[in-house]
This record gives structure tokens, C-alpha cells and sequence, in this order.
């Protein structure tokens, strides 16, 4: 290790990528699983991936340990808890580090939760995403709305406090009193944090193959409206686009992400964005996707499908597309904190979107307005054309923009 190698504060990402069966609208890294899954021989890789990524530089201050995917419960509570304890081995993980598990309803599932809880997890996300049964047929969902509502059940009496429930809206066919009755019951259970996003069409999926019929954009803006309502009078503070939360119940591993902040990612097809140690452009990494070519990496140490410096001049577009995302937004110093860029380099563009009310007159703060939020695609293109290279002399190396794909599954 270096002696100029200081720790660096940032948060772990665990990508399971297997499923009972693949989502038609998912387009995260997921495969259904054909055999017996091979949960030891895939601990035992994980364990190896983060042991690499650890043997050239320390990290300190881990905040939050998310396990997401795909379906990450269907490993047992054995597999879990070997997993977070290797993590511990290598990682100084804080008395209060926030660690979640995504998980699906069903009896199996479910059956686990106590399992999990003693492993170490303190937080689970369960994806509900609607309980009402025909529209789980239409989006072709295996659990039915009474697996959901005992799954949460479950996770409550499991002694689980930070429950999310991930809920969709504007699925084939849904009305606005039936996106409106799915918030009503998901806030009748108490949750300290509830995720509540559209479901858009993505590339490379079933749904993109075959589209159904979604509510037009008048009916669907008309349910988010109906539905961020219920849930403000229902004391859920919205502090994301998608994301609502009770007094403490903030989800501290996606805060990190919006706030563009580092995190290690292990697993099959997970990412990672890390500031090198000795300062310098972000570099990003992604592992080999397919399950197979993960394992068979793990014989040699060798997990990376990819690994590069970002290019400056794709920088100020994925801070904005992850920071302007808050209600509340960032620091303006946090810009230059995480990209490294100056602040010069977005100067003309900030003007710009004050010009056009797209963001708050703020001296300190990157905030959207009201406006900005309502049209953040246009707001996020401004910066797309940042002339970083003029001011800094700084390119950098070719690197994908997918900050959500960081997550490696769905942001819960």
C-alpha cells in the first residue's frame, strides 16, 4: 500500500444477478435461474472480486452495503450472512452502516427474512410494485397481491424497522384510482420509505420487443400528482424524483449515488465509480455480465469486463443526471468535489437554466425549480454540451454514461 494512500470514504454494491424468471420491462443485469442456484461457489467469488478491489488501497467509512439485482433473496440466510461477514473482514463498515437486501414476495422469500435480519441486514426493499392482481398479470409479475401483502408482514414481524416497498405506476391498463389504491395500501403498513416510479419502456427488453398499451402522459403526470398527495399527507417527504421517506427513513446507499459519490461495486455485471486515491478523474468499472464469465473470472482474479477514466467532458452531464434528481439538490461545491472539474467549466450553462427558471436562484445550491423538475430532460441536456476540455485541457479515457446502471438493479 502506498503511504500517500489515504482511506476513502464511499459505498459497496452487491450485485445477485439471478431471478425465478426475467421481468419484461426489466433491463438490469437478471437472469433466470435453470439449475440449483450456486450460491457457495458465487459468496466465495464475491468475497475474492472484493478482495481485489481492496488489495491496492484501503477504504474507510463505509456508509451503506446495498445487495440488490435481480433477486438477491433467493440465496439463503447462510449465503447472506457469510457474505456480510467476509464483507466485514475487509471492509470497516460503521456500528450504523445501512445494509440492504432487495427482495420479491413469495412464500420462499419471505420465509427467509428472519434469516436475513440475523445475517446483518437492517434494511429490506421489497418489490411490490402494485397489489393489484390483474395488473401483476400485465406486467407479469410471479407473486400475486396477497404474496405481497404477506411478504411485508414478514419483513415486519421479522423485526425489520427500514422497510421500502417499490411501487410502479402507469402500468398497461392501470387507472389513476388503482395507482392511487396500491400508495393507500402501501402506506397503511408504515414503511419507513416508499419508491414510487413510472414504468418507462426500456431497450433490450420484452416490452421493448412487444410494447403494451401504457396510460398517456396526461394520465400518467395525473397519477404521480394523485399519489405524491396521499403520500405528503401521509407524512412521506418526497426527497427524490421517485423516492419518499418518513423522518429518518431516508435510504443513505442511493443518497450516496445522487450525490455522486464513490462506491465499489462486486458482482456479476455491477459497477463501480471510484476517485483515485491520489486525486484525478473519476474511473469506473464494470464486471463481466453473465454469471458463467464471472465465475470462471474469479479463477484467475480477474472480474473486469471494463475499467476506465471517465472523460471530463462526459462529467458535468452525469453529476447533473444523479444530483438534480433531489428535491432538495446539492452543495455546488459538491461539483467539483466529486469531478474534479472547476466550477467554470458549467458557469454558462447554470445561467442559462436560471434564465429559464429550470433552477433555483441559488448562490450555493444546485436545486430545480419546480419547472425543472417537471422538465429535467431538458434541463439535463444544457449541460451535455459543457466545454470541460477548453478550460481544463482534460479529456480522459472513453467511459459509457450509465449512472443508473451503477446500481446494477433497480434503485430501491
Amino acid at each position: 500500500m502506498s503511504p500517500s494512500a489515504e482511506p476513502k470514504a464511499c459505498a459497496l454494491y452487491v450485485h445477485v444477478p439471478w431471478c425465478v424468471k426475467k421481468c419484461p420491462y426489466c433491463d438490469f443485469n437478471s437472469h433466470a435461474v435453470r439449475d440449483e442456484l450456486p450460491e457457495a461457489r458465487y459468496v466465495d467469488a464475491l468475497l475474492e472480486d472484493l478482495a481485489v478491489e481492496t488489495s491496492a488501497r484501503p477504504f474507510d467509512d463505509i456508509g451503506s452495503v446495498f445487495i440488490g439485482g435481480g433477486t438477491p433473496s433467493l440465496l439463503s440466510g447462510d449465503a447472506v450472512a457469510r457474505l456480510i461477514e467476509g464483507i466485514r473482514g475487509r471492509l470497516s463498515l460503521g456500528s450504523d452502516c445501512e445494509i440492504t437486501l432487495e427482495a420479491n414476495p413469495g412464500t420462499v422469500e419471505a420465509g427467509r427474512f428472519e434469516a436475513f435480519r440475523r445475517a446483518g441486514v437492517n434494511r429490506l426493499s421489497v418489490g411490490v410494485q402494485s397489489f393489484d392482481d390483474d395488473l401483476l398479470r400485465r406486467i407479469r409479475r410471479i407473486h400475486d397481491g396477497a404474496g405481497a401483502h404477506a411478504a411485508i408482514r414478514q419483513a415486519m414481524a421479522a423485526g425489520f424497522e427500514a422497510v421500502n416497498l417499490d411501487l410502479m405506476y402507469g402500468l398497461p391498463g392501470q387507472t389513476g384510482d388503482q395507482a392511487a389504491a396500491d400508495v393507500e395500501a402501501a402506506i397503511g403498513y408504515g414503511p419507513a420509505h416508499i419508491s414510487h416510479y413510472q414504468l418507462t419502456i426500456e431497450p433490450n427488453t420484452l416490452f421493448h420487443r412487444r410494447p403494451p398499451v401504457l396510460p398517456g402522459e396526461d394520465l400518467a403526470w395525473g397519477m404521480h400528482q394523485r399519489c405524491r398527495r396521499l403520500l405528503a399527507d401521509a407524512g412521506y417527504r418526497q426527497y427524490e424524483i421517485s423516492a419518499y421517506a418518513r423522518p429518518g427513513g431516508r435510504c443513505r446507499h442511493n443518497l450516496n449515488y445522487w450525490r455522486f459519490g464513490d462506491y465499489l461495486g462486486i458482482g456479476a455485471g455491477a459497477h463501480g465509480k471510484l476517485t483515485p486515491a491520489g486525486g484525478g478523474l473519476p474511473v469506473r468499472s464494470l464486471k463481466h455480465r453473465h454469471p458463467r464469465a464471472y465465475l470462471d473470472g474469479a479463477a484467475s482474479g480477474r472480474f473486469d469486463l471494463t475499467r476506465r477514466t471517465c472523460e471530463a467532458k462526459s462529467l458535468p452531464l452525469e453529476f447533473m443526471m444523479n444530483a438534480l434528481r433531489l428535491i432538495d439538490g446539492v452543495e455546488l461545491t459538491r461539483f467539483t468535489e466529486t469531478t474534479t472539474l472547476p466550477l467554470e467549466v458549467i458557469l454558462p450553462q447554470l445561467e442559462l437554466c436560471r434564465e429559464r427558471g429550470l433552477l433555483e436562484e441559488s448562490p450555493d445550491r444546485l436545486q430545480p425549480t419546480p419547472q425543472g423538475f417537471r422538465f429535467l430532460n431538458e434541463l439535463l441536456l444544457l449541460f451535455a454540451g459543457a466545454d470541460t476540455e477548453a478550460k481544463t485541457g482534460v479529456s480522459g479515457a472513453t467511459v459509457a454514461v450509465a449512472p443508473y446502471a451503477a446500481t446494477g438493479g433497480a434503485v430501491t
